[in-house]
């Protein structure tokens, strides 16, 4: 067992893990509090060094690209005190990091771990739920599901969409930027299917970040939590998926909703819902009443309650962006040949 105790935290390794604990001070960053106590696999280790200064050193530690769903969204941008993977040495202690180091780099040589990408996630992202807030709004995820609420001084934009919600199965990819400068940093979720992305301050799957400390800091672990749910980057170019449906479904929802516009005489059935309407709920104003003219429903009440369904599935689909205008246009055109009525 080797043990590091320093001002901003203790390290211990066990030849199989090195647990992580931050230090309480006032001086250690708030991110590294939020995280808390967690530990590192070896496996997941690429590299550890000890940096002497004049004054003591540091401790620090390099894990192996994509291990930590935390250091991949984050893309090294995170300042050096806010890094979890560094502690400070003491004066005087100097030979107890040394120790820790050698200790550490022996069971990486007898284990045989290599240093290059891994391939999945091996620590396991920060627990939820969590709750992060940003300039402009607040964050929510339980595990499946990230819920955006804006604040009052969010922009006209953002605001008349409303609140947001997304299901990990209609992300494509969680994206933060810390702030530089004078330039807004994000926390961004990417929709499959939306190319465009507009400044954070407009776009309404993002939340602006100012200054590291204030806010940042809980919206890189709430990043993490998300990542570490999506499919692996090594896994390639990631593949449109509809939100929780097999692919074959996506035309069952185009063709529920053109045969119920055609049923209701509503054309704004096949029209995304817009304004103030939450994402993930089905827009009143958009989804047909009453029953269908006898001449074209011939489905059971069963049926029309089915299409119903369908249709407001079909809304959330092209409005967070998984259907695409040439996709959801083609499919259209397509299903309302097949449908026509006789005659």
């Amino acid at each position: 067992m080797a043990e590091l105790m320093g001002r901003d935290g203790t390290w211990t390794f066990d030849g199989e893990v090195i647990r992580i604990v931050p230090g309480s001070e006032r001086g250690v960053h708030k991110l590294r509090q939020y995280l808390g106590e967690f530990t590192v696999p070896l496996a997941a280790v690429a590299k550890i060094a000890y940096e002497p200064a004049r004054k003591g050193g540091r401790l620090r530690l390099r894990l192996r690209d994509g291990a930590d769903p935390l250091l991949q969204v984050t893309s090294g941008s995170l300042p050096d005190d806010a890094s979890p993977y560094q502690v400070t040495v003491d004066p005087g202690r100097a030979d107890v990091a040394e120790y820790f180091v050698d200790t550490v780099r022996q069971a990486l040589t007898l284990e045989q771990i290599p240093d290059g990408p891994t391939d999945r996630y091996l620590l396991p992202g920060p627990p939820v739920p969590l709750t992060a807030a940003g300039v402009d709004g607040i964050a929510t995820f339980d595990g499946e599901r990230v819920h955006l609420e804006w604040r009052w001084n969010t922009s006209e934009t953002k605001r008349r969409w409303g609140p947001r919600d997304f299901t990990l199965t209609g992300l494509e990819t969680v994206e933060w930027q810390a702030p530089s400068g004078l330039e807004s940093g994000y926390l961004r979720f990417r929709l499959y299917g939306a190319a465009e992305q507009p400044a954070p301050e407009r776009d309404p799957n993002s939340l602006e970040l100012w200054g590291f400390k204030k806010e940042s800091g809980t919206t890189a672990l709430l990043a993490a939590a998300v990542a570490v749910r999506l499919p692996h980057p090594s896994a390639g170019p990631p593949q449109a998926r509809t939100a929780g449906l097999p692919q074959t479904d996506t035309a069952g929802i185009l063709a529920a909703a053109s045969a119920t516009a055609r049923a209701t005489g509503d054309p704004a059935a096949l029209t995304p819902p817009t304004g103030n309407a939450p994402a993930g709920n089905a827009p009143s104003g958009n989804a047909p009443t009453g029953k269908a003219p006898a001449a074209t429903a011939s489905a059971t009440a069963d049926d029309h309650d089915a299409l119903l369904r369908r249709l407001r599935e079909l809304g959330e689909l092209r409005r967070d962006g998984i259907l695409t205008e040439e996709e959801f246009s083609a499919t259209k055109a397509a299903i309302l040949a097949r449908f026509h009525p006789a005659g």
